[in-house]
């Protein structure tokens, strides 16, 4: 059966309700709307996955609607256009203003069932691909062979098949993110969409939008709990979460809807979440700084994901594999990791988990030219893992120790950003590559640190 939702836009009662049910006898939930300020209404309360807009209407024609739309905060769905008599020039206005494609009236209903299907194809194509380039490609399989991973293995396994929400917690770089992924990919939501919320770099004044979305007028922003909606949300450090924030995120989850900033009118959320801590929860809840309503809405499975040191046998498996992973990857020069080697970084602590091992991997495979990984080469990538402290830069940035951590965060990142966009003469898009950001999110996280790129651009 087909899925997804659809708006249907006409002023003709008949085609609506014709429309209506022919899609839904194929499986798709339809919403219809008789004219602009219903189709407008409705948008704002659901997401349509596509949208069939008829171009004559006796209010607001279909052109200037897709143009309001498109305008206001982008289209977000693909638009088809139903035409009695249209012409070259609305064809081509139509196109440029981003709609998918036409059919034309009367409806030949096997090629709208056609031109519907292929725009949700489309859609779900440029999705995933618009996440492929959000991502540094990484390994999600959880790898080793000891007891204690084969056992988080077969609870993953089992938990794959259900849509319960899950509570990871293991020490920062410990791959929980990873797992939570590999476990997006086992379940039923795995055509859907993988969000992560990480609150720690989300500034402070924004938050509440950048997670419910907003509504202003006729634009409407989509929060990051709404664009994971038929997928899984992962809240990464949950406990960096503000208090209002996690007041108004259980309220959320507790009603399956939202209500976006500005909004009025509830948003049905239909996600699987998953969250994941470094920090003791229970301590923080006894304190009082963590809700207790979101930790038990959260903790339905709780799942710990052990650091590398308690797991120090799968060392020389997860060695071969990510040398097998970045030289497939990256075309580097793949080597091997003689027992010697093996040992050593068996008895090694892993401060920084599986991140610092991948790392060092990496490192010595750029690096090294040998076929064999020396061990004085691991002895001199290990000393080097705690840099030495640098030296204060004359930029006039001092830390105010009386901040928050989130305070002094987002302080950082305004003057970094801002250096880094002096360096690159006020291009974007030079930035993006020399900081690794995509560009949508460096817009985002510059509007949001209240960075005026063409002002930044013009100062000495």
């Amino acid at each position: 059966m087909a899925s997804g939702h659809i708006l249907v836009v006409d002023d003709e009662p008949d085609i609506r309700s014709l429309v209506q049910e022919i899609l839904q006898d194929e499986g798709y939930q339809v919403s219809v709307a008789e004219n602009a300020a219903a189709a407008r209404e409705l948008r704002r309360q659901i997401r349509p996955d596509a949208i069939l807009l008829d171009i004559w209407m006796p209010d607001t024609d279909g052109i200037s609607l897709l143009r309001e739309w498109s305008e206001r905060g982008g289209l977000g769905c693909p638009v088809i256009m139903i035409s009695g008599h249209g012409t070259v020039e609305t064809a081509v206005e139509a196109t440029r203003l981003g709609a998918y494609d036409f059919v034309e009236k009367p409806l030949s209903l096997a090629k709208l069932l056609l031109t519907v299907e292929r725009a949700l194809e489309a859609s779900r194509l440029r999705r995933e691909n618009e996440g492929l380039k959000r991502q540094v490609p990484v390994p999600l399989e959880p790898v080793g062979s000891s007891r204690v991973m084969q056992a988080l293995r077969g609870q993953l396994e089992r938990i794959a098949g259900h849509d319960t929400w899950l509570l990871l917690s293991g020490e920062a770089g410990s791959g929980k993110e990873s797992l939570a992924r590999w476990l997006h990919e086992k379940s039923a939501r795995r055509s859907g969409p993988f969000v992560t919320v990480a609150p720690g770099s989300i500034a402070r004044d924004h938050a509440a939008q950048t997670l419910f979305g907003a509504e202003d007028g006729g634009t409407v922003q989509l929060g990051l709990l709404e664009q994971a909606n038929g997928g899984t949300l992962y809240l990464d450090e949950v406990a960096e979460l503000d208090p209002e924030l996690q007041l108004r995120l259980s309220s959320t989850l507790e009603r399956r809807a939202l209500i976006r900033c500005g909004g009025r009118e509830p948003v049905v959320l239909d996600l699987r979440v998953i969250a994941a801590t470094a920090q003791d929860l229970d301590a923080l809840v006894a304190a009082g700084r963590f809700r207790e309503e979101l930790y038990y809405q959260l903790k339905v499975v709780p799942l710990a994901v052990p650091a590398l040191r308690e797991r120090v046998e799968d060392v020389p498996e997860l060695l071969q594999y990510y040398a097998d992973f970045f030289s497939n990857r990256d075309k580097l020069p793949y080597r091997i990791f003689p027992v010697a080697v093996q040992n050593r970084l068996r008895n090694y602590t892993w401060p920084g988990n599986l991140r610092e091992l991948r790392n060092l991997v990496q490192r010595l495979l750029i690096l090294g030219a040998a076929p064999e990984v020396e061990l004085t080469e691991v002895e001199q990538a290990l000393s080097g893992s705690t840099p030495p402290p640098r030296t204060a830069r004359s930029d006039g940035f001092d830390i105010d120790y009386g901040l928050s951590l989130r305070e002094a965060r987002e302080q950082f990142e305004r003057v970094y950003l801002l250096r880094q966009l002096q360096e690159t003469g006020g291009s974007v898009g030079k930035l993006a590559k020399l900081v690794g950001m995509e560009r949508t999110h460096l817009y985002r996280k510059l509007r949001d640190l209240g960075v005026d790129v063409k002002a930044s651009s013009r100062e000495d």
